[in-house]
């Protein structure tokens, strides 16, 4: 709703969530940062302790491999690879195994067939193509003072936001797998369990923070919507 040139709920909704998000990137990097110094007292890997969780659940024919980058992890389901960045990757840190650990999580997920998980993979295109249909179709209704194709846009940009929305439960839950996995492996000790849910927890802000801004977002194009049709 732009008031005297200032959009309002762009000040309002959008721009803490902004902070939120910020501050979520800048703690994850903090976090992973000092945990990344602190070494296993077991000295199991992380490569042993993904080797671990996916014997435990007798998955047998996924890969372990290196990428380049920091916190690119990630599990590929449809070519069954977990790769793990330059500081995980045979690393035997606390944050090493924590973000190993929830990879293999992910996986576990996969081939227990874990709901949401699969609706949120099945929400990929449509996720993918609203974020990148919303702003344009939004943006073009509103010149053209065309409301169809403003509520167009709004209904696509919510779609972008049900992924978030349903992404959050699913990193949560791989957080917890990787932290009873560890537990039960005996690969860190109680203070490096700690240690290791710091992390975890911190790279799950960065989840609630990426729906905020969705949120916040959608909410303002809602009520930027309703105030031109009043």
């Amino acid at each position: 709703m732009p008031y005297y040139g200032i959009d309002i709920w762009y000040i309002v909704l959008v721009i803490p969530a902004l902070i939120l998000s910020i501050y979520a990137q800048a703690k994850v990097k903090s976090t992973y940062a000092k945990y990344s110094k602190v070494m296993s007292r077991r000295g199991m890997t992380s490569n042993e302790a993904v080797s671990y969780i996916l014997r435990n659940n007798s998955i047998r024919d996924v890969a372990v491999q290196p990428v380049a980058g920091q916190l690119t992890d990630h599990y590929s389901p449809n070519e069954k690879i977990i790769r793990l960045s330059e500081g995980v990757y045979g690393q035997t840190s606390v944050a090493a195994l924590g973000i190993a650990a929830h990879e293999a999580g992910h996986t576990v997920q996969h081939y227990s067939n874990y709901g949401p998980i699969n609706f949120r993979n099945a929400l990929v295109p449509v996720a993918n193509i609203g974020s990148t249909l919303s702003m344009p179709l939004i943006l073009i209704g509103f010149v053209f003072n065309f409301e169809l194709l403003v509520n167009l846009g709004i209904i696509f940009f919510g779609l972008a936001t049900l992924f978030h929305l349903v992404t959050l439960p699913v990193e949560l839950n791989a957080s917890s797998r990787a932290m009873k996995s560890l537990e039960a492996s005996g690969a860190l000790n109680d203070e490096e369990l700690k240690m290791t849910k710091k992390v975890l927890t911190a790279a799950a802000l960065t989840y609630v923070a990426a729906l905020a801004v969705s949120f916040a977002q959608l909410l303002r194009l809602i009520l930027i919507s309703r105030r031109r049709n009043r």
